[in-house]
């Protein structure tokens, strides 16, 4: 384990001799990115194009969790790090944060790259991870991991409960060891107890759960299942068993994660448009999509809940990853675009994108603004601030090879006083961080 520091390189200002200038004169457009902390986790194995050529290319340090401690102006910012066993190989949602802040728990879907010649390492050669890692983060700028158990082989997404003492963990079918594609984990003063694997009905053996996510305010699942683009929904009863509730919603093509409003009317599912035809599964994506589940919109003939669905939105190619603010009136997806093609294909696009919605809250009607283009690969998952007005987004690589690492990047809600269209604006500040950056979380 190592712990290293990464400080934001700033400018430093020129002052013309015998001419005294205000400390409070500060030019920069105000920024005031609010919370505690925000925590990703990168994955230094392999550059963003092993998913097309399967070369992971060089090694850049180890994979690691960063703690971007928030306060003070953005600019001063800095990422404190400690080494986290993970992959960027699956949705990114590969880090969860307890309710209260304190610990950090990280799954591991593949294991950290085999030693040897670089040029020769391929993606294939990665082995399956079975790894659930816990994190402190009682002092954010020396996070340490305090526990480490083996699950069944290749989990692929973690969510953590309202009460912060249960974690559900999903297993990508082609792994091995489980009972069922879900594990439940009771978690109680940073210690992990004995996972169970409860029964998933709407998910039959073969099929991909790639994500579970937890409810805001009930013990209540969304299950996303991959294979068969459903999303169902399951309560959790007194004796630690699951039970469907209401109806199985069809989404689109490819759904990839869920996240809840924050009040918890309404599911919001991304489409990402992958599959066995399309071009290089993904290399040729369509445009994806964003699709809101009304829950309780009604009863069924046998009184249980009917779910509905109330509405769609277009985004960019490949939304892998989307944030809603915590006002409930925002969307923005990550999309990868075409920025992780090798640099000698001619598909590839040198730049990704980010699409702006706005959200009803109270009836989950969304509407898509604009897409906002920008130079970065691979954006794979976004945190809004808590005032809702910022936006941390990851940026997995860059195209000038000259700079190492990634990022966390900021970006502003903004509107023209005499337009209050909202708009997307990218500032010019950037936290680095170990390449590789794919899951975000904000801590308020």
């Amino acid at each position: 384990m190592y712990r290293k520091l990464l400080a934001l390189s700033l400018s430093a200002l020129t002052m013309t001799p015998g001419i005294a200038i205000a400390q409070t004169l500060d030019r920069a457009a105000p920024i005031n990115f609010q919370g505690r902390y925000l925590v990703s986790i990168s994955d230094a194995d392999m550059l963003a194009s092993a998913y097309v050529d399967g070369r992971l290319g060089p090694r850049e340090g180890e994979d690691a969790l960063s703690v971007i401690p928030l306060g003070g102006h953005v600019r001063d910012l800095r990422a404190y790090e400690t080494e986290a066993t993970n992959s960027v190989a699956g949705p990114p949602v590969a880090v969860a944060v307890t309710p209260d802040g304190r610990y950090a728990v990280v799954v591991e879907t593949f294991r950290p790259r085999p030693e040897g010649d670089w040029q020769n390492q391929r993606f294939s050669d990665l082995q399956q991870g079975d790894r659930l890692s816990v994190f402190d983060l009682s002092n954010p700028t020396r996070p340490t991991r305090v526990q480490e158990v083996s699950l069944g082989e290749r989990p692929t997404s973690v969510s953590i409960n309202r009460e912060g003492s249960l974690i559900a963990v999903t297993f990508h079918p082609n792994g091995a060891g489980t009972e069922t594609p879900l594990a439940l984990i009771p978690f109680r003063a940073g210690q992990l107890g004995q996972p169970t694997f409860p029964e998933v009905a709407s998910v039959s053996s073969g099929e991909e759960l790639i994500h579970a996510e937890w409810h805001p305010t009930q013990d209540l699942l969304a299950l996303v299942n991959s294979t068969t683009a459903e999303v169902s929904f399951a309560r959790l009863t007194s004796q630690g068993t699951l039970e469907s509730w209401g109806n199985v919603v069809e989404v689109e093509k490819a759904p990839f994660i869920a996240r809840f409003t924050p009040d918890g009317r309404h599911l919001i599912v991304n489409g990402l448009y992958w599959g066995a035809d399309v071009e290089g599964r993904w290399n040729e994506a369509p445009r994806g999509s964003l699709l809101s589940i009304r829950l309780e919109a009604g009863t069924q003939a046998d009184d249980s809940p009917r779910h509905a669905l109330v509405s769609r939105a277009t985004t960019g190619v490949s939304p892998e990853g989307f944030a809603i603010s915590p006002n409930g009136r925002y969307v923005v997806t990550t999309n990868l675009e075409r920025s992780f093609l090798p640099y000698d294909d001619e598909r590839i696009t040198w730049f990704s994108s980010l699409s702006l919605i706005t959200l009803d809250p109270q009836t989950g009607q969304l509407n898509h603004v604009a897409d906002y283009p920008y130079d970065g690969i691979l954006p794979e998952a976004a945190a809004f601030d808590a005032s809702s007005q910022y936006l941390a987004v990851t940026n997995y690589d860059h195209f000038d090879d000259r700079i190492q690492g990634g990022s966390i990047d900021f970006w502003r809600i903004a509107a023209d006083p005499l337009n209050p269209q909202p708009v997307l604006v990218q500032t010019r500040y950037a936290v680095p961080v170990t390449r590789g950056a794919h899951s975000l979380v904000l801590v308020p």
